[in-house]
């Protein structure tokens, strides 16, 4: 009789085993992780979607200053009480096509990247995005939830509350926010009754408001305030202020 040789058993079984428990554990930390950013994304669209109706309180940027200086300057005031030229002077000064794009000036962004320059093209929604919801920084994880809240506001609020609430969150001094608390301090007036020369010189300090001054201008500002004057009357005549009823 012949001998049968013996099987050796085979060790491929348990192997696959423990390949599908680690597919099963993969599959799992993927739903999970997917699962959490989609509650992150709905959170983020509601966060969002109620400072289109509530005035936003301030901003991490706001709070680091308080805790800072001790105390800030800041009153909020409707768009109704900004004077129209206040709001065209910072379109000027800041983003003339703001009328225009959905949140990023890809001209701007292209005319940058062609001259090499090394400013930024950073738009008002951008801007507003970062002193409400984020801090500042260049850091990446910033720059990518800049985008993401950028893209949110465009799609969730109209364009004249995205510049009433940049107008009244943006820093025109050290501690002092918003546009009726930099009139008070600046000029002893109300955003309401700025000048289109005084609204053209706020809007100049606002890349550098620790380092510029209204009141007492340099030249360089006087000049930018010169170029923001002639701006905000351009773009009241060419129609990239329509969103904003001037």
């Amino acid at each position: 009789m012949a001998k049968t040789k013996s099987r050796k058993p085979r060790k491929s079984a348990p192997k696959r085993r423990a390949f599908a428990r680690i597919a099963d554990m993969v599959d799992w930390v993927w739903r999970k992780l997917w699962r959490l950013l989609a509650i992150l994304f709905l959170l983020a669209v509601a966060w969002v979607l109620l400072y289109r109706f509530v005035a936003p309180p301030g901003g991490i940027f706001m709070l680091q200053e308080y805790r800072r200086i001790g105390a800030i300057e800041r009153q909020w005031v409707p768009m109704e009480q900004i004077a129209p030229v206040m709001a065209r002077s910072a379109i000027a000064a800041e983003d003339a096509n703001f009328c225009l794009h959905w949140g990023f000036d890809m001209v701007e962004i292209r005319r940058v990247i062609e001259q090499g320059s090394s400013r930024g093209a950073s738009t008002i929604t951008q801007q507003t995005a970062k002193n409400v919801f984020l801090w500042h920084g260049r850091d990446w994880t910033r720059k990518a939830l800049e985008s993401v809240f950028t893209l949110l506001i465009e799609a969730l609020w109209p364009k004249q509350r995205i510049l009433e609430v940049y107008l009244n969150i943006a820093e025109f001094d050290d501690g002092v926010f918003g546009v009726e608390a930099a009139a008070q301090r600046y000029f002893r007036t109300t955003a309401a009754e700025l000048t289109p020369t005084q609204a053209a010189r706020l809007a100049a300090v606002l890349p550098a408001p620790k380092s510029r001054d209204a009141a007492n201008p340099t030249q360089f500002v006087r000049n930018r305030s010169a170029s923001i004057l002639d701006g905000a009357a351009t773009i009241a005549r060419d129609g990239r202020a329509a969103c904003i009823g001037g």
